[in-house]
């Protein structure tokens, strides 16, 4: 079970963000059919936790969405900046019970926190 249910993130250009997001999780981004103003992050079998909606207020004062890593955040982290992002914090250790953790800024200004376990 994922600890992230689900996580707005909004964005000013959903085809950027779109584009972001694809790159640097490797999941599919879709817009959604109907709507030409929300994407969702994953398909029905990656366990679909996030969506990027055209609105809002993007930046680093919002809610702090995690992404999981699947133990490769150094391999997040450095296609953050290949994307079009920003590498805020690198990967720092908080412990066994969080993990690694880094800070991101996605193309929409963004704060994003990349997270992997402890193992």
């Amino acid at each position: 079970m994922s600890v992230i249910v689900w996580a707005d993130i909004p964005v000013k250009d959903l085809t950027r963000a779109s584009e972001f997001y694809a790159r640097v999780t490797g999941l599919p981004v879709t817009v959604m059919p109907g709507s030409a103003d929300v994407a969702v992050i994953g398909g029905p079998d990656d366990g679909v936790s996030a969506d990027l909606y055209v609105g809002g207020n993007p930046g680093h004062d919002g809610p702090t969405v995690y992404l999981g890593s699947d133990c490769d955040i150094d391999g997040i982290v450095s296609r953050v900046v290949e994307a079009g992002g920003k590498v805020l914090a690198e990967k720092a250790f908080m412990g066994d019970m969080v993990g690694w953790i880094a800070y991101v800024e996605d193309t929409e200004g963004n704060r994003i926190g990349i997270q992997q376990p402890a193992r």
